[in-house]
């Protein structure tokens, strides 16, 4: 899930002020032959994703960097220090950072506590999200190395979000997803069907802040044609979908960004009861491939 940023410590902080929380996991969730997908381990993995962020988010897509953004060509926020950074790595590319082939974001109540917010609240009320009983997971800045945006690649990122998931008992995801452009008017069908077919339930409902919120319903529902509108949407939200999830009422536009972000909500016993207890078999096993 693409997101905007907000000014930061060093990165290089990011271990020491997570010491506590991530001290002793595992750092290994997913491989599939050269290919791994585990945590960043050290300040040198977490720059390589913030340098990957700023490659994909920056250069190829055409947002705009703050001064200090451009002065390292890194994508980071305060955030990145007390986050947990999943790595795509493909070691035949060089070892540890040298690496780093894709990135994810991840945020539960322990990382969140010491900022005192997730990200997402800087566009949604997502006080409906942070009462639920069980941990939850914000998922955040998802980007891929071009070379590497396959099948293959997506489905070793999300045994990674799985292994993840049994590791810390994550009872509900959610996070800002975007769709490229700032123009609400050309998406209006997309955003008219998220909204139509699937608006989260209103004990999950995120709602856009009051002076931020762009209205998702503007095509009535029986003028769209779901099969077509699903295949146009991005690839990450249709696999939020597909996982059974949700989103938020209203939609925010982010000119830094050239997006239009959606809250995505996914309930995790959503996900196919097969899909899951192959991880929790794998994740008990210690055999996360």
């Amino acid at each position: 899930m693409t997101e905007t940023m907000s000014k930061s410590r060093d990165p290089d902080t990011a271990l020491t002020a997570m010491g506590e929380v991530q001290r002793g996991a595992d750092p290994e969730l997913a491989r599939s032959e050269t290919v791994e997908v585990r945590l960043a381990t050290s300040p040198d993995e977490i720059q390589a994703a913030l340098r990957l962020r700023y490659e994909v988010f920056y250069r190829e897509h055409g947002a705009k960097p703050s001064d200090a953004m451009a002065k390292r060509e890194q994508d980071f926020d305060r955030f990145d220090d007390v986050a947990d950074h999943l790595l795509v790595v493909d070691s035949s590319r060089g070892e540890g950072s040298a690496g780093v082939v894709g990135t994810y974001r991840l945020m539960r109540r322990p990382h969140a506590a010491i900022l005192g917010t997730f990200y997402t609240a800087s566009e949604y009320d997502i006080s409906k999200l942070t009462a639920f009983p069980e941990e939850v997971l914000e998922l955040g800045r998802s980007c891929v190395h071009r070379d590497y945006r396959n099948r293959a690649t997506m489905q070793l990122l999300w045994k990674g979000i799985a292994s993840y998931v049994f590791r810390y008992k994550i009872g509900l995801m959610f996070g800002c997803a975007s769709m490229p452009g700032t123009d609400v008017d050309g998406m209006a069908t997309q955003l008219s069907y998220l909204h139509h077919a699937h608006l989260a339930p209103d004990a999950l409902r995120a709602r856009a802040l009051p002076d931020l919120r762009v209205e998702m319903n503007r095509i009535p529902a029986e003028q769209i044609d779901g099969k077509r509108v699903i295949a146009s949407l991005p690839p990450l939200i249709k696999g939020y979908l597909r996982l059974g999830g949700f989103v938020g009422d209203g939609a925010v536009v982010d000119p830094q960004f050239n997006t239009t972000d959606v809250c995505v909500i996914v309930k995790t016993d959503a996900i196919t009861e097969k899909y899951f207890k192959h991880y929790e078999r794998s994740a008990q096993d210690g055999d996360t491939t």
